[in-house]
């Protein structure tokens, strides 16, 4: 199983694209991470595992989000680290899942993905604001976990 089997190479950019557009707008880092499988059972547990595996909390103003997918087992969830957690409304982050969940049961997962993205960065920018010596915290490729159960 490889990440191509869920999203097209032409998706993969689409979302790349839609990160570094969205991180232009603030000096937040946004970053996407999918897998076949949750192995936990419990995506916002296993987000916050791959969170810390990828180092996320390591941006300078704790403003790193995570888009969490396990696409076989239907399992999404988003972390936002500190900085960010504190500063959005109750219900945002499950107002993006379902925005994200409603495009993959429609089988637009890209779109679904960028649209979060957007929303996201848009938060971000209100928050976090581009500072003029921001440096690329985090790498905007998607990251991948082949953790399919065989």
């Amino acid at each position: 199983m490889t990440l191509n089997d869920f999203l097209s190479p032409a998706e993969q950019r689409e979302i790349v694209q839609a990160i570094e557009y969205a991180e232009t707008l603030t000096s937040g880092e946004i970053r996407v991470h999918v897998e076949p499988s949750c192995i936990w059972g419990n995506a916002y547990e296993r987000a916050i595992e791959v969170f810390n595996e990828l180092g996320m909390y390591r941006t300078q103003r704790r403003n790193g989000v995570l888009i969490y997918i396990a696409f076989n087992s239907h399992h999404l969830a988003i972390i936002g680290d500190s900085g960010i957690n504190s500063q959005v409304p109750e219900g945002f982050w499950a107002n993006e899942i379902n925005i994200l969940s409603k495009n993959i049961a429609s089988n637009r997962t890209a779109l679904g993905v960028c649209e979060v993205i957007k929303s996201v960065g848009q938060r971000l920018a209100e928050i976090f604001p581009p500072d003029k010596n921001d440096t690329n915290e985090q790498p905007n490729e998607i990251s991948f976990t082949d953790n399919n159960e065989k």
